[in-house]
């Protein structure tokens, strides 16, 4: 086939998938509604109270959604950067102080480099918020305020790409 033919082809893709993924993300995020109580209102008075920076981590999908959300604080005047769990714990601690507060976005809260983060965070005693799916995780008993999504179903038919839980996140965040 020519570049020209391709070109002018109609891009095939079937319409109703996209529309059921996008009512999952839409269902997942006004079934959190719950979830805005006294922990969220706690987390919001931690980052309002803080004289430090808020500092944002996660890996993976999780962690492009905290550059987001880092991004967003920095934007309303919150002193705020991302760290990723990695080169936090490969020496990029120093970037942290005790006035700061530390949010760590995970859905599953077991992942080695952000268990690895929290128990040196909790160490230097910084204050901890997380945004998760899983209340009996590591990172749930680590952190001072837990915002947990509960777990939810991906759109993807394989359960694998986090289109629903990453869009949850973003809008806890």
């Amino acid at each position: 086939m020519k570049t020209e033919e391709l070109q002018n082809r109609a891009v095939e893709f079937d319409l109703d998938y996209a529309r059921r993924v996008i009512a999952a993300e839409a269902n997942a995020i006004a079934a959190m509604a719950p979830i805005v109580d006294e922990s969220f209102t706690r987390a919001v008075e931690m980052m309002y109270h803080c004289t430090g920076s808020c500092i944002v981590s996660g890996i993976g999908k999780a962690g492009i959604i905290g550059r987001k959300i880092s991004a967003t604080l920095a934007s309303t005047g919150t002193p705020s950067h991302f760290l990723h769990p990695a080169e936090a714990i490969h020496g990029d601690l120093g970037r942290l102080r005790q006035n700061d507060i530390v949010i760590v976005l995970s859905y599953g809260g077991e992942t080695d480099e952000i268990t690895r983060l929290i128990n040196l965070v909790k160490q230097l005693q910084i204050r901890l918020i997380a945004i998760t799916g899983d209340w009996d995780s590591t990172l749930s008993r680590y952190s001072d305020v837990v915002l947990c999504m509960g777990k939810v179903n991906e759109a993807c038919p394989l359960g694998v790409a986090p289109s629903v839980s990453t869009s949850c996140m973003l809008a806890i965040g």
